[in-house]
């Protein structure tokens, strides 16, 4: 695997008996500033009773990243003794927390000697390197914890049934839970998580990447049902989606999962392309879960914007559906075809003269119909402002015949125009 720690620099620090503890500098600000105001919200009540007493024990415990701001915040208060009781209790309450187990080294180490990096024990680099870089990834990510003020850009409207959304953050290592209610969102948690060990935009089986998109949660996995590299179970997603299919990446079997029972967390960078929770956090992400419902967003890096911004990008994305719809309606061709790219392409690889001439040809004498759209979706494409992914449920009014059928368009920007770039019924 990459050392990526260069990428943010160490967490450097000094410490030597009998004289001040903590030199003014990175940690220091880096333990207030992540300790102000961090929460993690509960998940929802558990309905099962079996569930019901597994969330009930995860919240007799602490939080353990709680823990870990808490220990970096005594030492920046320059109390020694106090960061080494709550080292021995994040330990305590998570034995197999294999970066609680090297700060609680450091620790100790600091009443003999100097300390003058992460992870001063003896042990292979390597394993010294993965918690150095996860330290910081979870230290920096609760620094960057995203302002409640703000809205994810990429999700520009849900169905109403929709109540929560995910985003995996893939630079921050972290995955977002979005509650939705009444149109609006809300940061509700987030999880420290592990990506493909060479990152993400997965394009063939067996890359070791992490796909970028728009996916869905399709099933539930109990740890019963699997091997315990899965953890305590598993959130499949729908990778590859038609979009990926269209673009040739191939793979699968890319999930949302636990850790093996020997290990709290992993590192960054440390899966074969899934998406890697705790334990506990993916037994308390699994609350926020509708099997086929619930949205999950991969991207580089996720994307907050102001609400009016948000609310400009969501009334163009439903204008340029509802222009489309009107043309529809229309049955003019002309209209019709103002809609698509050049560069169409159907799932069955047609292209956009040929899906055309079907679909007029399917009207036949058709004198008039009537197009309802409802239950829509709109996001922004992961990493692109360039492309809306339009998903909608379609009803087709012919004088008294009605037919249904859910369909998703992903529209891409041409010049000043957005055009349908590839088009499924789902």
């Amino acid at each position: 695997m990459e050392d990526q720690a260069g990428k943010h620099g160490r967490l450097m620090f000094c410490f030597r008996p009998h004289q001040p503890l903590i030199r003014r500098g990175m940690l220091v600000g880096l333990s207030f500033a992540l300790a102000t105001g961090w929460s993690l919200s509960g998940p929802a009540a558990a309905t099962s009773p079996a569930v019901r007493e597994a969330m009930q024990a995860l919240a007799s415990k602490p939080n353990p990243e709680v823990l870990l701001i808490e220990v970096y915040k005594e030492l920046g208060a320059n109390h020694l003794r106090t960061a080494l009781e709550k080292a021995d209790r994040l330990v305590e309450a998570y034995p197999n927390f294999r970066l609680g187990h090297l700060i609680r080294g450091d620790l100790l180490l600091m009443h003999s000697r100097p300390v003058t990096t992460l992870g001063a024990v003896d042990g292979p680099e390597d394993k010294l390197k993965n918690l150095r870089e996860e330290a910081m990834v979870r230290l920096k990510s609760l620094r960057e914890r995203p302002d409640p003020d703000l809205i994810p850009r990429q999700v520009l409207q849900l169905r109403d049934d929709q109540k929560h959304v995910l985003l995996v953050d893939a630079k921050r290592s972290r995955l977002y839970v979005y509650a939705h209610q009444a149109g609006k969102l809300k940061l509700v948690s987030d999880y420290y998580i592990s990506q493909g060990k060479y990152g993400v935009n997965k394009l063939k089986e067996g890359d070791q990447k992490t796909p970028i998109g728009i996916y869905y949660i399709t099933s539930r996995l109990s740890g019963a049902r699997l091997p315990d590299f899965y953890g305590s179970g598993a959130l499949p997603i729908n990778y590859p989606n038609e979009w990926d299919k269209l673009n040739g990446r191939s793979g699968s079997g890319i999930w949302l999962h636990g850790t093996p029972s020997d290990s709290f967390s992993r590192p960054p960078l440390s899966s074969d392309g899934c998406v890697v929770l705790t334990n506990p956090d993916l037994h308390r992400l699994s609350n926020s879960v509708e099997i086929g419902k619930t949205p999950v967003v991969i991207s580089e890096t996720i994307d907050f914007v102001n609400k009016t911004k948000w609310d400009n990008d969501r009334a163009a994305a439903a204008r340029i559906l509802e222009g489309w719809r009107q043309d529809v309606e229309s049955m003019d061709s002309a209209r019709i075809a103002r809609n698509y790219s050049r560069q169409f392409k159907s799932d069955r690889g047609e292209d956009v003269d040929v899906w055309l001439g079907k679909h007029q040809q399917s009207l036949g004498n058709v004198k008039a119909l009537k197009l309802v759209l409802r239950d829509m979706t709109h996001f922004f494409y992961p990493g692109r402002d360039d492309m809306i992914v339009s998903t909608f449920t379609q009803e087709t009014m012919i004088g008294k015949s009605k037919s249904t059928l859910r369909k998703r368009q992903y529209w891409t920007r041409e010049g000043a125009s957005w055009k349908v770039l590839h088009e499924v019924t789902l």
